[in-house]
C-alpha cells in the first residue's frame, strides 16, 4: 500500500513551518487551543488543531481558509515564509542603526504624513506577519520609503524620528 499525498504531506519539514506558523498565529491571538475550539463552536477540535500545529497533520486548503477566518487573518498569513526569499541580505547593502518605531504612539498623531506612516508601517507588520505590533524595527529600504514620506534625506530619518518622538526606546534597568 502506498503513502496517500496527505500521508506523505504529513511527514514532510513544510507542514512542520506550517503547523509553527499556525501556532504562532494562534498565540499572538492569546488563545488556547480549547479556546478555539469553544470559540469556534467545535469546527476546530483542540487535539486536531494541535495535530496540525506539531506538523503530525496535514490541514487541508478549504479548512486552512476557514482558519484564517477564524482568526481574522488572510490565508497567506498562515503560511510560513520562504526561507530562500532573503530581503535584506543583499551583499554590499549598508547596515544602518535598525530604527524601532513606536506604532501606538504614531497612531496618536494628526496629519496627513503620519497617517501616512502608520499605513505603510501597519502594511509592513502585515508583510512581515507581526500581528502583536505596537513597535516596529525598519530595514533599509523601509528607510528609504519613510524619507520619501517625511520628505527628508534617508540619513535625517533616525533624526527626525527622534525629534518628533517617535522611535520606541526601551525602559533602562538600573544594574
Amino acid at each position: 500500500m502506498t503513502p496517500s499525498d496527505d500521508e506523505m504531506l504529513e511527514q514532510s519539514p513544510f507542514s512542520r513551518m506550517v503547523g509553527e506558523r499556525l501556532r504562532s498565529i494562534r498565540s499572538q491571538k492569546n488563545l488556547s487551543l480549547s479556546e478555539v475550539e469553544t470559540q469556534s463552536r467545535e469546527e476546530f477540535k483542540a487535539s486536531v488543531l494541535g495535530a496540525y500545529e506539531r506538523g503530525e497533520r496535514a490541514i487541508s486548503v478549504p479548512r486552512l481558509e476557514r482558519l484564517a477566518k477564524f482568526y481574522g487573518v488572510t490565508i497567506d498569513q498562515l503560511l510560513p515564509r520562504d526561507p530562500m526569499r532573503v530581503e535584506d541580505n543583499q551583499p554590499g547593502a549598508s547596515a544602518p542603526t535598525k530604527l524601532r518605531i513606536d506604532v501606538a504612539k504614531l497612531s496618536t498623531r494628526e496629519g496627513i504624513e503620519f497617517k501616512m506612516l502608520e499605513r505603510f508601517l501597519r502594511m509592513i507588520q502585515v508583510q512581515r506577519q507581526d500581528f502583536n505590533g505596537k513597535v516596529i524595527t525598519v530595514r533599509a529600504h523601509d528607510t528609504r520609503a519613510i524619507a520619501v514620506m517625511l520628505d527628508i534625506a534617508v540619513d535625517e530619518v533616525g533624526a527626525k524620528l527622534a525629534e518628533l518622538d517617535l522611535l520606541f526606546v526601551p525602559p533602562t534597568t538600573q544594574s
